[in-house]
């Protein structure tokens, strides 16, 4: 019996003392803090690390997380401005600053978290329109981030970010907001294919303009020259005499009446009456020519004497003195022009008087 009763005695000591090791030695992990309670009053904390406590008089009070801590916003209606409905959730990002006060100034942090974010949602989002509210997502971050970050600091809780994850309107308002962005894209294409149309035009007008003024620049460059080319011809003409110019007077209108009698398609070729003064022009031009170095003239001529032209020469000109008329002989007749001439009449001139070449 003495040797049983020392045993029972012995091993209620023994379990005694680890009861009370139990108790007086405390291990706190990292990323949280304990509150120290001394007869239900607070008064420390534990940190992370080996804490020793009063066994039997101290306690463990709350076990508090020091980490950042996320927080699921549920899903609630809120009424814009405008009165339309959108469904809205968000994410709270907070940490714990003061683990004495998150512990003993709200009863449930989260739940004080949830409820406080939920209603300032609802306040920030009914101070907007439909359009604001679906734009302005930063916006409503901010404001929310800096009205729970104070509402929050006597908890000792510091608020990092509130984002907001999801704003949706209802069904009929989102196919009313999809009828008017077509229309307000197609308004937009309908804008950009007129002003397309308008610069196309104004610079359709642009190049008439500038191919306008290019042409008169032409017109103006051909003037020029062309002036310039009568301005030396006429210097030529005053320094060679009154002949030069009838003699070129001449040429050209020879060389013009041959052209005209040339044509395939011509039967009949109507000079005016005063043609017969084209017989003194070509007279003029020869005699030019047999002045000059191998005038053309007949062997046997001599200088001053009338030109007496030769069987061809007779028979590629008439230098008559009245009006000129080739009249068509039948075929194999002499003088009959070759097949396909011209026929070449002579007609009076009507309002005007005699043309003298030169």
């Amino acid at each position: 019996m003495p040797v049983s009763g020392t045993l029972v005695v012995f091993a209620v000591i023994l379990v005694l003392a680890l009861v009370t090791a139990a108790k007086g030695i405390r291990t706190v992990p990292q990323g949280e803090v304990w509150t120290v309670e001394r007869f239900g009053r607070f008064t420390h904390l534990l940190q992370p690390g080996l804490n020793f406590l009063i066994p039997y008089v101290d306690a463990i009070g709350r076990r508090m997380n020091v980490q950042e801590v996320v927080l699921d916003i549920p899903e609630q209606v809120v009424i814009t401005r405008d009165n339309a409905s959108v469904a809205v959730d968000g994410i709270v990002y907070y940490r714990v600053m003061d683990p004495a006060k998150a512990a003993y100034q709200v009863q449930d942090l989260q739940q004080a978290l949830t409820a406080i974010s939920m209603t300032n949602i609802r306040a920030v989002i009914g101070e907007m329109d439909l359009d604001q509210t679906l734009s302005s997502r930063e916006r409503i971050n901010s404001t929310l981030l800096v009205t729970l970050d104070g509402a929050t600091e006597p908890w000792g809780v510091k608020v990092n970010r509130v984002e907001i994850r999801k704003i949706e309107p209802p069904e009929n308002l989102i196919r009313a907001m999809n009828l008017q962005m077509t229309a307000e894209r197609e308004r937009r294409a309908t804008v950009v294919r007129a002003e397309g149309a308008k610069s196309a035009l104004v610079l359709e007008a642009e190049g008439r303009r500038e191919a306008a003024f290019r042409d008169a620049e032409a017109r103006e460059r051909s003037a020029q020259a062309e002036a310039a080319a009568t301005r030396m011809v006429a210097e030529a003409a005053t320094g060679a005499g009154g002949d030069a110019l009838r003699y070129f007077v001449a040429e050209k209108y020879v060389a013009a009446f041959q052209a005209i009698a040339a044509s395939p398609s011509s039967r009949l070729v109507i000079v005016p009456m005063e043609a017969a003064g084209l017989a003194g022009g070509v007279s003029a031009a020869l005699e030019l020519l047999r002045d000059g170095p191998g005038g053309g003239m007949s062997p046997g001529h001599a200088p001053g004497q009338a030109p007496v032209p030769t069987s061809r020469q007779t028979s590629a000109r008439s230098p008559l003195p009245g009006p000129i008329g080739f009249a068509a002989p039948g075929p194999g007749q002499p003088g009959t022009p070759p097949t396909g001439a011209a026929e070449v009449r002579s007609v009076p001139r009507t309002g005007a008087g005699p043309w003298t070449p030169g």
